[in-house]
């Protein structure tokens, strides 16, 4: 029998943890849970556990990914996709619900059901995380509801109602499962579309942005990066627009969306300077949607904006940014033809700026 390499033993050792870590986050719940038990189940060390996972938060975050991961790559897409953005809404809904546990399930498999984060976020860093995730989900829904204008004509903010709806049902759910009809639920979240919320100004501090500097560097990024809403591998050369976002600034996104022309690529490249933890969570709330999106839309209606992480800091570094400090914090945006980039900006609105952009091409200048 062939003897393993280092890196399929490491795998081996690391899915091996994973499956023991599932029970007994299932069994003892995140608080309760023990790495010295964790390790017992895998017939593992405590130090192997440490060698594959920093600690406790980060092992359970990769348990709720992997777990994520394999629904989304199991969602199979369905015939056709809502007509309106109330059967939309509604369609998400009754998918996203399917989650909420049974009142026979114990508190720790249920928690695990619902991908819960209660009792785990334990610094200041990870809340705003959290809060720029929601955001920044709210905009993907929105996209695949209104492909055509979600930004301009509002309708992130109802896609962000009907997700605050889903997880204030899934917070009660945790302490009372069994309470709140899925149908019911359902049905709400489709009229939330037609919910008058006033107008959506454009944001006050737009117009206060500095300009993208222009420029014909040439652009040579890094490969091997996948979008994580179509699973395609992702080619930066192409001609469009690449904003670098840090997950603390990843509602910036909105903005390059309501800037970016018709006809342009965007492709929004996801960063962090704690990728075992941060990064993570970025991963699994992401990877979550993206499988409900799957089930509900066909696949020319995902999202047209393409999502990348990357959490080694490639891109930034091929953008002259290397600096782990403030990778979280990161605004970087460039737009590209013909392999060079055009248009280079940092800072904040840096993704406005790349995206409003007028290139010298008369055929091509102009924003939407």
């Amino acid at each position: 029998m062939a003897r393993l390499t280092r890196a399929q033993q490491q795998e081996r050792t690391r899915a091996s943890v994973l499956v023991a870590a599932r029970q007994e986050f299932a069994e003892f719940g995140y608080v309760e849970a023990k790495i010295d038990r964790i390790a017992e189940r895998a017939e593992l060390t405590r130090g192997a556990v440490y060698s594959n996972f920093t600690g406790k938060r980060a092992l359970y975050f990769a348990v709720l990914v992997d777990a994520a991961e394999r629904a989304r790559d199991a969602a199979e897409p369905p015939a056709e996709s809502p007509d309106s953005v109330g059967q939309a809404l509604g369609s998400f809904a009754r998918v996203w619900l399917e989650r909420l546990p049974f009142l026979g399930d114990t508190p720790g498999s249920g928690h695990l059901q619902l991908r819960s984060l209660s009792g785990v976020l334990g610094t200041e860093s990870a809340r705003a995380a959290l809060a720029e995730l929601v955001r920044f989900e709210a905009l993907l829904l929105a996209l695949a509801v209104e492909p055509r204008s979600a930004v301009r004509a509002g309708f992130v903010r109802p896609a962000g109602l009907a997700l605050t709806l889903l997880h204030g049902a899934a917070g009660l759910a945790e302490n009372a499962p069994g309470v709140g009809d899925p149908f019911d639920l359902a049905r709400a979240a489709e009229h939330l579309a037609d919910i008058a919320l006033g107008d959506d100004p454009e944001p006050p501090h737009l117009p206060y942005v500095t300009p993208a500097r222009s420029t014909e560097a040439p652009w040579a990024p890094p490969g091997n990066l996948r979008d994580e809403i179509t699973g395609r591998s992702v080619d930066l050369g192409d001609d469009g627009v690449v904003v670098v976002l840090g997950v603390g600034r990843l509602s910036a996104a909105e903005d390059v969306m309501r800037s970016a022309r018709p006809v342009d690529e965007v492709t929004i490249v996801v960063v962090t300077s704690d990728p075992a933890e941060i990064g993570r969570l970025a991963r699994l709330r992401i990877v979550d949607l993206v499988g409900c999106l799957r089930r509900v839309f066909t696949p020319d209606r995902l999202p047209r904006a393409r999502v990348v992480f990357d959490h080694a800091g490639t891109v930034p570094a091929a953008l002259d940014h290397s600096s782990a400090d403030d990778l979280d914090l990161t605004e970087i945006a460039v737009r590209v033809r013909d392999g060079l980039i055009t248009a280079h900006a940092t800072g904040r609105g840096a993704g406005h700026a790349a995206s409003r952009h007028h290139s010298p091409d008369p055929g091509r200048s102009g924003a939407v």
